[in-house]
């Protein structure tokens, strides 16, 4: 592991293909795990308890995961500058991904035990698989300029998550038929016990998936620099940039707006995403037998459409600029969320699903990119994107917090959703004043 041969060089195909390996091995984290099965399975254990005791407390079960996963959230976000600065400067990188890879799939392992007599122990399963995918990444990302020229970093990173979706969707089909018919895999119990212990077996699958293909990256990506020692300055880092950016935002109104709808709108965005999944277990009026198989779809759906939304927006940004296309998908957002608060058949949450999928793969990718496009071009933009990359993971925290405490005070997702509607239409509002300054200027 570790090794400096011929496949250690810089740009070469065999280093190129290790490291996009990666993205097909922990790819499988977020769709089955954060985005499918998991959400099911919690709902499904779950039916008969809409409240669950937790240190003596009655917490609504949707409400206790949008909890656990803003605290995750903010641990990942306190960790993130820490560990980019010490993966730009210490000569074991490689072993740092290697702890949260395993970390992760090992906690996905142990949500087989997720069980409601077992909560306390679940929980923190699922808290440490979240901890471990996202810290992962800090390093694997780091990696991408030492093992590729600039000229072959936008063709190798476009790879990498070409690999990871079809190995997530691969792995995810094979999940669904396995609880579909788990007969067909030796699983045996009632129909309903039977699926549960399917989806159980799904979290093994994924952990043993992350951590058995992550091994051909690790033998062939490099240690990382050598004979550096971590100081206090090494850790302190990652803080500084920060600190830095921040204050040259103030020279920068367009980007200091910018990052201000950024903020409020992906604390809308990236919370409607990580429970839509949970909406559709609880909300929906499925038929008898329908439901895993619709949900699983309606995932898929979003999945694939997510890539032509991601597509169209990028033509349509072309015609009538980048802000004036936010504001118009952040509206539609808005919209979105209003319907959800009525729609209680598969056929309109399949319809739902559809639009999301559309305008969320649309506004992810312009978001970024109007980001680039906005940094002072002499400024370093590996700062500005840790910038970027904090402020999403903190705006998740607040989402997560603010859906599971109008969850728990209402009792109703629906009322979370309706409220996300406000968070899109200021965000519309503030990149509104955008287009202001550029009509002072012009």
């Amino acid at each position: 592991m570790g090794r400096k041969g011929a496949y250690a060089v810089k740009g070469s195909k065999k280093l190129l293909n290790a490291w996009a390996s990666y993205d097909w091995a922990n790819s499988v984290y977020p769709l089955v795990i954060s985005t499918a099965v998991f959400p099911i399975y919690y709902g499904a254990i779950c039916a008969d308890q809409l409240y669950l005791d937790i240190f003596g407390q009655s917490i609504k079960n949707t409400a206790l995961i949008s909890f656990v996963t803003a605290f995750a959230f903010i641990v990942i976000a306190s960790l993130s500058p820490l560990l980019s600065g010490i993966a730009d400067y210490v000569g074991n990188k490689k072993r740092f991904m290697q702890f949260y890879c395993y970390l992760g799939s090992l906690s996905c392992m142990g949500l087989y035990w997720f069980e409601l007599e077992s909560l306390q122990i679940g929980l923190t399963f699922y808290f440490f698989a979240l901890i471990g995918f996202w810290s992962s990444l800090v390093f694997y990302n780091s990696y991408l300029p030492d093992i590729a020229h600039p000229e072959q970093q936008d063709r190798v990173s476009a790879k990498g998550y070409a690999l990871g979706y079809f190995g997530s969707v691969l792995l995810l089909v094979f999940n669904l038929a396995m609880v579909m018919k788990p007969e067909l895999f030796g699983i045996t119990g009632s129909e309903t016990e039977a699926s549960l212990k399917a989806m159980r077996y799904s979290f093994i699958t994924v952990g043993v998936w992350w951590m058995t293909f992550s091994q051909y990256a690790f033998y062939h990506l490099p240690m990382g620099n050598s004979g550096n020692k971590v100081t206090r300055s090494v850790v302190m880092n990652g803080y500084k940039e920060l600190k830095t950016v921040y204050r040259s935002l103030a020279s920068t109104l367009r980007l200091k707006r910018y990052l201000g709808a950024f903020f409020v709108y992906s604390m809308a965005l990236q919370t409607v995403i990580l429970v839509a999944t949970y909406f559709g277990e609880q909300e929906i009026s499925w038929g008898e037998g329908e439901k895993t198989i619709g949900l699983i779809v309606s995932i898929i759906l979003i999945q694939l459409v997510g890539i032509a939304g991601a597509l169209l927006t990028a033509r349509i940004s072309k015609k009538i600029g980048n802000i004036t296309t936010l504001i118009a998908l952040n509206f539609i957002w808005s919209g979105l969320c209003v319907y959800a608060f009525f729609i209680e058949t598969p056929i309109q949450f399949y319809m739902a699903a559809g639009v999301l999928g559309l305008i969320f793969g649309g506004i992810q990718a312009l978001s970024r990119s109007t980001y680039s496009k906005l940094i002072p071009p002499t400024e370093d933009t590996a700062s500005y994107f840790s910038f970027y990359d904090i402020s999403e993971k903190i705006a998740i925290v607040f989402g997560m917090l603010l859906f599971g405490f109008v969850d728990q005070i209402t009792g109703s997702m629906r009322n979370s959703i309706l409220f996300f509607m406000v968070f899109f239409f200021v965000g519309a509002l503030l990149l509104n004043r955008m287009l202001r300054i550029d009509r002072k200027n012009a």
